[in-house]
């Protein structure tokens, strides 16, 4: 399959796009060679939004990776063809919630990081709602409290966010990946993308963010869990401020 140019990992607020139809899968996946579309993955929900081409539309229901290859599900009749010029659009309100959410994460892992030294292990982010598990041991209200209040701290600061790609090399280098096992990293990836809260958190990542906390609004933690003896789970859901 060909290799889909992925436009987000540069700009998380391009809604509009054009490009190519290199393929349509026996399945209806159609495949551009450059796209603004997210696929699931890393915790983050695809997103969704059209396809156009003259006067024909078409709904792009689901984004999936597949190697280097972005694939679109698209509804509604028929598929754009071989070879023609489409352009793409973003349901940004999802896209922006989804992206507010995201970096809403990275805050809570930078808080968490810096105040008990806990590795993540595991995330989810829904429209609604995200949940993030750490390594640790205890997760009592009074902890759960000062917590939410750090990140809205952190958040209120109106602190930039960043993202770079640097090779592999260089990325093994940064103390603070290595909470995120990137060491786990296939090994024909020479390239890693980081996204950095300035002052609060580095992570190698590969999803789409703000560029500023303030954007994000506020935090709420709306429960916990404990998933054993040394992981807890922590839900948050994103307030408008």
């Amino acid at each position: 399959m060909s290799e889909t140019a992925l436009l987000y990992m540069d700009d998380s607020y391009l809604r509009e796009f054009e490009a190519v139809v290199l393929d349509v899968t026996a399945e209806g996946d159609v495949i551009l060679d450059q796209t603004a579309f997210y696929p699931t993955g890393g915790g983050q929900p695809n997103d969704t939004g059209r396809l156009i081409a003259g006067d024909l539309a078409w709904d792009v229901v689901d984004v999936r990776k597949r190697g280097a290859t972005v694939l679109h599900r698209i509804s509604g009749e028929g598929a754009p063809e071989v070879g023609q010029q489409v352009r793409g659009e973003i349901d940004w309100d999802r896209r922006y919630k989804l992206m507010r959410t995201h970096t809403a994460l990275h805050v809570l892992c930078g808080v968490i990081f810096k105040e008990y030294g806990a590795p993540v292990t595991g995330a989810n982010i829904q429209l609604d709602k995200a949940r993030m598990d750490f390594e640790l041991e205890d997760l009592n209200p009074e902890r759960v409290e000062r917590i939410e209040t750090l990140v809205n701290e952190a958040i209120e600061r109106q602190l930039p966010v960043s993202w770079r790609t640097i090779p592999r090399e260089e990325a093994f280098q940064i103390p603070d990946l290595i909470r995120t096992k990137i060491n786990l990293l296939p090994e024909h990836i020479t390239e890693v993308r980081v996204v950095e809260i300035e002052g609060l958190d580095l992570q190698a990542d590969g999803g789409t963010h703000v560029r500023n906390t303030s954007e994000i609004g506020g935090l709420r933690v709306v429960g916990t869990r404990s998933k054993g003896k040394s992981n807890k789970r922590i839900e948050v859901e994103i307030i408008d401020r």
